[in-house]
């Protein structure tokens, strides 16, 4: 795992934008790239390691929740097709969930 930029600071990762009606998404989102394309399945391993980054950055801002995490594909649809097809959305959210059930009944 590799981190180029601090969350705190804005990112150009998603470029032109729009998520829930607000455009930009580079300025109040956080970016995440998996190393992969749209037609070779995710490993294990990247799935592990997204749903154990996603658990942090939601431990330390209330407002990432499970529902607000999206694909650029969904943010800048006919420019970005990642994740891709090859991405399994339930299976990201079922570790999501056990994650945050977990944390939730510490």
């Amino acid at each position: 795992m590799l981190q180029f930029v601090n969350l705190r600071d804005r990112a150009w990762h998603a470029g032109r934008s729009s998520f829930q009606g607000e455009d930009e998404c580079n300025d109040f989102s956080v970016g995440i790239e998996l190393e992969g394309d749209d037609d070779t399945p995710y490993t294990d391993a990247q799935y592990e390691q997204l749903s154990a980054l996603s658990d942090l950055i939601m431990a330390a801002w209330a407002e990432i929740t499970p529902e607000r995490i999206t694909g650029h594909s969904d943010i800048a649809p006919g420019r970005k097709t990642d994740p891709g097809p090859a991405f399994d959305w339930p299976r990201f959210r079922s570790q999501l969930s056990r994650r945050t059930n977990d944390r939730s009944n510490s």
